[in-house]
């Protein structure tokens, strides 16, 4: 019986079974969004890609994100789970003289670019991700937020706004005081937060403090989700492009290149480069860099 091709993947990680997995689906063209919805459902995983056919050789490829509840406009680690999918496929390919690859993802709210570096001795290549200009939003007050992790106002790092922010997908941005808070956060009540977010101008939160999980990290994050999302994303791409911008933007990073980490208490340990262009205050782009590994390859029905 024919088939559509699924792979899913493992992103953020040179290892199988860590980082934030993912299924791509190939040759999506003719799939409902209400069908594509409940294939998200199906799979289960915190985002599905579906990426339509395109003309061999081709460097541009139509792609939409799907988390189990809904369709969202840009997600980082399908980004670089989608560009694995297609590599491993034989969509595209790397340069055969060397160098980098150039290609272009229609999402649902435009173009993005991506770029894809080639690895070194039999490694995965590294693919970054060009997110979109930042757009700084709403501020929102610790003492209505922190309780919904089960936190206090004196969790947060002193000082630091509690503000949306995207690159393309809006997230909020909440800014700990140490480890050990971060580690403490939980959803204390997914209504409350169910409520809080459908009156706001945000996606999901993401709660991070400076300093990584392992020494070559500068920061170290947590990434919550509501039902019938999944309840914690190991590993956030579109996220960390927005926590990037928050923190080149109010001064807490002395650099506008560093690592980000995220999933290793859930043992999905995950590794996000991060780069920021611009001044602080007039940021022209963020970019996300990192690695896939496919661990599935399957078909769907035909005939669903």
């Amino acid at each position: 019986m024919p088939h559509l091709p699924f792979l899913l993947v493992d992103a953020f990680t040179t290892e199988p079974l860590r980082g934030n997995p993912c299924a791509v689906v190939l040759d999506a063209d003719d799939l409902a969004p209400s069908l594509r919805q409940r294939l998200a459902r199906e799979f289960n995983q915190s985002e599905t890609a579906f990426v339509n056919r395109a003309a061999p050789g081709s460097t541009e490829f139509t792609v939409r994100f799907f988390t189990p509840a809904e369709e969202i406009p840009l997600a980082g680690h399908p980004t670089i789970a989608t560009v694995t999918a297609l590599l491993h496929a034989g969509r595209v390919a790397l340069p055969a003289a060397g160098g980098a690859l150039a290609l272009t993802l229609h999402l649902l709210h435009g173009p993005i670019r991506v770029d894809v570096l080639p690895g070194v001795a039999g490694a995965p290549g590294l693919v970054w991700m060009t997110q979109r200009q930042p757009v700084f939003g709403a501020t929102h007050a610790p003492e209505a937020v922190l309780p919904l992790f089960g936190l206090t106002p004196d969790d947060l790092l002193p000082g630091a706004p509690i503000q949306t922010v995207s690159t393309g997908t809006p997230q909020l941005m909440i800014l700990l005081r140490d480890h050990a808070a971060l580690r403490r956060a939980h959803v204390a009540d997914a209504a409350a937060l169910g409520r809080y977010r459908a009156g706001s101008d945000f996606f999901s939160p993401h709660l991070f403090c400076l300093g990584g999980a392992t020494p070559a990290g500068h920061t170290f994050a947590r990434h919550f989700g509501t039902p019938p999302d999944v309840s914690e994303d190991p590993v956030t791409g579109s996220a960390t492009g927005g926590m990037a911008a928050y923190l080149w933007h109010h001064g807490y990073i002395d650099s506008a290149d560093f690592i980000a980490e995220q999933g290793h208490d859930m043992g999905r340990a995950g590794t996000v480069q991060v780069r920021v262009h611009g001044p602080r205050e007039a940021i022209e782009s963020v970019q996300i860099g990192g690695t896939g590994v496919v661990v599935l390859e399957g078909g769907l029905r035909a005939d669903l």
